[in-house]
């Protein structure tokens, strides 16, 4: 006998697209994105595939808005009053955020993207602007202490979050299991590469 897993309390709004958001990771941790299904999210996530249709017009963009709520935007905005410490602490949640299994899995987007223009577009705009989203305040509030010496371009100020990517492309591209992202390195970015920088 089939399971109707629709069953239960309507939910409707913020409600309904979180828990349709949290069954798609949930989904992308089991099986892989090459094998999610808008039919198995909406199982997962007691709905119909018509609620999930109305949102997404396909799992890639579903999964795209479900790393960005989920993932990017549980990082924390460190205020130490420092500009070092709060690069450190930052570019430290941000490796353990892009480094994590459900990034690694996110593989099958990008060979999606390949042939998909608008995906490529979604792909640029949720997640590429938020890179100035997350330092802005960081580097707002060095230049109020006078921690920056000049005004910065919007690619030098998000230059320490580019960097980190390269590192995790360079961890992508390894043969083996995939690792960590060494304090060592974030410690070389900030220091040998950002903050002689902003501060010449």
């Amino acid at each position: 006998m089939q399971v109707d897993h629709r069953k239960g309390p309507r939910r409707r709004g913020e409600v309904l697209e979180e828990a349709i958001m949290q069954a798609a990771l949930a989904e992308l941790a089991e099986v892989g994105y090459m094998n999610v299904s808008m039919e198995r999210i909406a199982a997962r996530a007691r709905t119909s595939k018509a609620a999930l249709y109305r949102r997404w017009p396909d799992r890639a963009h579903l999964i795209v808005d479900s790393y960005v709520r989920f993932v990017v935007d549980d990082v924390d905005i460190p205020d130490t009053g420092s500009l070092r410490t709060d690069l450190m602490v930052l570019l430290r949640q941000l490796a353990n955020v892009i480094t994590s299994p459900v990034v690694m899995m996110l593989f099958g987007l990008l060979v999606d993207a390949g042939d998909n223009g608008e995906l490529r577009a979604v792909i640029r705009e949720r997640v590429a602007t938020l890179k100035p989203v997350l330092i802005s305040d960081i580097l707002e509030r060095a230049r109020a202490r006078g921690e920056l010496r000049k005004p910065l371009t919007r690619r030098q100020s998000t230059l320490p979050i580019d960097l980190l990517r390269n590192e995790v492309v360079q961890i992508l591209l390894r043969d083996g299991p995939a690792g960590e992202i060494p304090d060592s390195t974030i410690e070389e970015i900030v220091d040998e590469i950002f903050l002689p920088l902003v501060r010449a």
